[in-house]
């Protein structure tokens, strides 16, 4: 059997379009190469200019070529017996059969097999299955992207690798795959399945690599037998543990480090930063210390945290407020610390439930082969078949889904309702519960802020007790707070539970319990059926009503924006965000319509919700089928959701708590199923404090953004902090940059710019706007990000700098239009040497693109949260209570450490060097634009008029001159 590996070139992707060249590549069956094919294809059509511009072929190159007919005269007899091979099989196989049949041939009707399914399944951890991303990771020569030669032999080598992979799988993993691929996808399960079969005739795979359970492969084993590592010590050497002192625990520490990393410098603001945290640790007292890019941040905390955890027998929490800065601690600083601590030390990252997999539901999914979305769930499940083989977390993170992956995932999850705790045959194998125990022995745990909130909500049961915590990303922590000590409700709050439960009369959860109730020689089980069968109508009506209220809903906040409503307060945001206030105390007259169909909501939820949970907890008592048990489980773990979600519901219809604010969100394209329902504290502090700076010992909070105008009152005001730093329980501290800002950041102000009326679509600025950066990107042959406060404006931008630029050959990505996820965008931006990059919100922070790839950042307007939003308006207010400025207070110090975040995307490293533009002139014209500069870490700061920017930053990026080049000039 030959693989015949092909991949085409084309003049677009509609069914009019043809072909322009051929790559073949074929292999026998012990994956030599023993021919391959190219040639160009004169079309029938001309080739549009941005085909040219991706694969490089014109006109001239395709005018000589052969004709269609003739080329599939040379390809046919090659394809003959032959698996097809491609990356993206659908497009090439589909391109084929269009150019045979035009030319009066049969359609290629043999085995086909797509590489990009090949690798989701064998490399489930990748982050980008794009080809040429692809062949670079796995150091696979492939120069010349988007031509057909050149891609068919990197497709060739690529299911080279994955054939490879496939058979270096457990027996029991390709068996798993073959059952749950099965013959009717691409011919995967017929490949798998021979691949299986060929397994079974050779020597078995060394089991002692894998742990074996309940016929799956697995990495992980029994988290039950594990220990920590300084458990077993002698006497002796657990006694040298405590005999080290600060500073030469430090000095060992930085030795390690000097002998493992080349080039490794002591940073000062570091050596500051670990005097610091050890004496907040040690003298058991609130630590508030700003570290800036370069700093090393991560481990200024977590080396004096690990000394002072072990010297005291005591546990530190590390909270972060994201999970990629969870994984960055666990992938990067925690195994360098592993390499040069002078004794043993554990740390565990914990997250939150929904991030692990749950081993009893997937094992009932793949079994009963119970998917959703057959094709696509298929390969979701096949990728974590094989991930089982290779992960010790079964965390959610590891995973690269497609695009319905996430779905399934949540049917797989770990949940707190559907566990059956020490009763679950998975339970010594369970992701979560090693997660929870690894936490439980560490001397170190890594957590996030909503992981924090999480536990506090659940009494405490989940994070192990703790007296000392470190808090990174610590201005995030009032907003996360805000959101855990609140409710939110969305419209797939009732809908994806109802869904699971009974989807209609003959598909869901409930259908199968009745199915398998069927089957059980119980004398209960046709009264559970009959039950069941009550309820399934009213899950028809609440569906009705639900749809209904949303819409109603809906059509409320339409009528406040347009001002009919005049009892509310709407707004259209500048994302085409619908945003409406309830007042405490003072809802619409409308309102009460809403309310008379939240009761039948109410009441219908009662209906399924009673009922169920009585049959529940009967079948639990009287049937001891594991299976059937499970699914009850299951089905308790979705009564609870909406059970939940009826109290939430319930609490915000009311809207009677004067300390919460209430509001609805909802986006103007997405209409009544956007819609999102918030209940949130107006004032967190209080519930700071009382749940964390009374209560611990010490908390070091860190950022790289907290003070204003070198201040710390403002994050002190909104923390809770105040108190404890008039008391001197709390300590601030600046540390100093590293970097010379001086001399490797120019920050330019275009006097002459007009000032933006409105929140966008001012069309004078906007075509200033263009002008300018065009000129800027072509003076910096791009690699400039452009941040923008409004969605709306960077999509005005978009097109004409887009224009703008295409005759330089500069491309611009646009969140949003070109891609809404960040990772791709920023990837994309830094594989293109010519690009600009236009973000918004999330690019303002957690963005780090080092070097050359950015050598301009581009301000658009300082970033002020809008003054109409119920939150900010809430706070506003309180303030306003307090005689005090919300101006001043609120908008001015949330708007600066925004702003700060923007600023330090540029410099990222000590040899980066760049320009940025600030176009909003309020920076110079007003009273408080000094706020934003002077909390600047000291770049050089100039104003000139616009056709001044560019020779500046020409002169600016100039290399300097060598001392040889001086000699001579003077």
């Amino acid at each position: 059997m030959n693989y015949a590996v092909l991949d085409l070139e084309t003049t677009g992707h509609s069914a009019g379009d043809e072909m322009i060249q051929v790559g073949l590549v074929l292999l026998d069956e012990q994956l030599n190469v023993v021919h391959s094919y190219s040639t160009f294809v004169k079309p029938t059509i001309a080739i549009p200019p941005f085909i040219t511009q991706l694969t490089g072929i014109d006109e001239s190159m395709v005018a000589e070529a052969p004709d269609l007919d003739e080329v599939l005269l040379e390809l046919i007899p090659l394809l003959s017996d032959a698996v097809l091979v491609a990356h993206n099989v659908g497009f090439d196989a589909g391109f084929l059969n269009s150019a045979l049949d035009r030319c009066g041939y049969l359609p290629f009707d043999g085995r086909r097999l797509d590489t990009i399914d090949l690798l989701r399944i064998l490399y489930p951890t990748l982050t980008t299955y794009q080809l040429g991303a692809v062949t670079e990771l796995f150091g696979i020569e492939h120069d010349q992207h988007h031509r057909a030669d050149s891609d068919a032999m990197a497709t060739a080598e690529l299911f080279v690798n994955c054939y490879n992979k496939l058979q270096g799988l457990p027996l029991l993993t390709l068996q798993r795959l073959a059952n749950l691929l099965g013959d009717d996808l691409d011919d995967l399960g017929w490949f798998v399945s021979q691949m299986a079969f060929l397994k079974e005739t050779q020597t078995s795979i060394d089991p002692d690599a894998y742990h074996y359970f309940r016929q799956f492969a697995m990495k992980a084993g029994d988290w039950s037998e594990e220990q920590h590592p300084r458990e077993n010590m002698d006497e002796e050497a657990g006694a040298s543990v405590t005999d080290w002192t600060f500073p030469q625990f430090l000095s060992h520490i930085k030795n390690e480090i000097a002998a493992l990393i080349s080039g490794y410098e002591e940073r000062e603001p570091q050596n500051m930063m670990f005097q610091e945290v050890i004496d907040a640790l040690e003298e058991e007292r609130h630590l508030l210390i700003e570290a800036g890019t370069g700093t090393g941040k991560s481990l200024g905390y977590l080396i004096p945290a690990l000394y002072y955890g072990v010297q005291h027998n005591k546990k530190i929490v590390v909270s972060t407020h994201t999970i990629n800065l969870q994984e960055q601690l666990r992938a990067r600083d925690l195994p360098l610390l592993q390499a040069v601590m002078p004794y043993p030390f554990r740390a565990a990252v914990f997250k939150g439930r929904g991030n692990y997999l749950c081993l009893r539901k997937f094992e009932g999914k793949v079994n009963m082969r119970d998917f959703a979305s057959p094709a696509e769930d298929r390969i979701t499940a096949s990728q974590m078949v094989v991930w089982l083989s290779e992960s010790n977390h079964g965390d959610q993170e590891e995973l690269n889904f497609g695009n319905r992956g996430a779905d399934f995932w949540g049917t797989v999850a770990s949940d707190t309702d559907s566990c059956l705790n020490r009763a679950c045959p998975w339970f010594k194998r369970c992701y979560y519960h090693r997660a929870k125990q690894e936490a439980n022995i560490a001397d170190v745990v890594i957590t996030n802020h909503s992981m924090l909130f999480t536990d506090i909500r659940a009494d405490h049961r989940l994070l192990p007790g703790y007296e000392h915590l470190i808090l990174d990303e610590a201005h995030h922590l009032e907003e996360v707070a805000g959101k855990h000590l609140g409710t939110q409700v969305s419209y797939y709050s009732v809908q994806h539970p109802v869904l699971r439960l009974c989807k209609d009369a003959r598909n869901g959860q409930l259908i199968a319990l009745k199915s398998r109730l069927a089957n059980e020689d119980v004398e209960k089980t046709q009264k559970w059926r009959e039950e069941i069968d009550e309820v399934v109508p009213v899950f028809g009506d609440l569906r009705d009503e639900w749809d209904r209220l949303f819409e109603m809903l809906y059509t409320l906040m339409g009528n406040g924006a347009s001002g009919t409503k005049s009892s509310g307060d709407a707004s259209n945001g500048e994302t085409g965000q619908f945003v409406l206030r309830l007042r405490s105390g003072k809802l619409p007259d409308y309102w009460s319509d809403a309310q008379l169909i939240e009761e039948a909501i109410n009441g219908y939820l009662s209906q399924i919700i009673r009922p169920l949970d009585k049959v529940f907890a009967a079948i639990k008592e009287e049937i001891d089928d594991p299976g059937i048990a499970a699914l009850v489980t299951d089905l308790s773990g979705t009564i609870k959701d909406l059970s939940r979600a009826r109290d939430d519901l319930r609490q915000f219809m009311k809207a009677d708590k004067t300390d919460m604010v209430y509001w609805l969100e909802a986006n103007s394209n997405s209409r009544a199923k956007s819609i999102q329902l918030y209940a949130v504290p107006a004032d967190v502090s209080s519930q700071l404090r009382t749940y964390f700076f009374d209560i611990k010992k010490s908390v070091i909070l860190t950022s790289a953004t907290l003070s204003v105008q070198k201040s710390f009152q403002y994050a002190c005001e909104q923390l809770g902090l105040t108190q404890d730093e008039e008391q001197g329980r709390l300590k601030t501290v600046q540390l100093p940059s590293p970097f010379n800002y001086r001399e490797q950041a120019l920050v330019i102000i275009p006097r002459n710019f007009p000032v933006l009326k409105g929140a966008a679509g001012d069309p004078q600025f906007n075509d200033m706007l263009v002008k300018s950066l065009t000129e800027a990107a072509i003076e910096t042959n791009g690699r400039m990000l452009v941040l923008f406060t409004s969605y709306r404006m960077l999509k005005q931008v978009y097109d004409p700098l887009k224009e703008a630029l295409a005759m330089s050959g500069i491309h611009v990505l646009g969140q949003g239009i070109d891609s809404s996820n960040r990772s791709k965008l920023t990837r994309r931006f830094q594989q293109q040497q010519a690009s600009v990059l236009l973000g918004t919100s999330s690019f303002w922070e957690g963005v780090d693109i080092p070097g050359d790839a950015l050598t301009c950042l581009a301000i658009v307007r300082l970033p002020f949260q809008p003054p109409n939003h119920p939150l900010v308006e809430a706070k506003s207010e309180l303030l306003q209570e307090q005689k005090q400025n919300p101006f001043m207070k609120l908008s001015i110090p949330q708007a600066v450490i925004r702003f700060k975040q923007g600023f330090g995307r540029l410099v990222r490293t000590g040899k980066d060097r760049g320009i940025v533009l600030i176009y909003d002139t309020r920076v110079i014209d007003t009273y408080y634009g000094k706020y934003f500069l002077y909390s600047l870490p000291g770049p050089k700061i100039e104003h000139m008029h616009l056709e001044q920017i560019v020779p500046r930053i020409r002169e600016w990026l100039a290399p300097s001159p060598s001392p040889s080049e001086e000699e001579v000039e003077k």
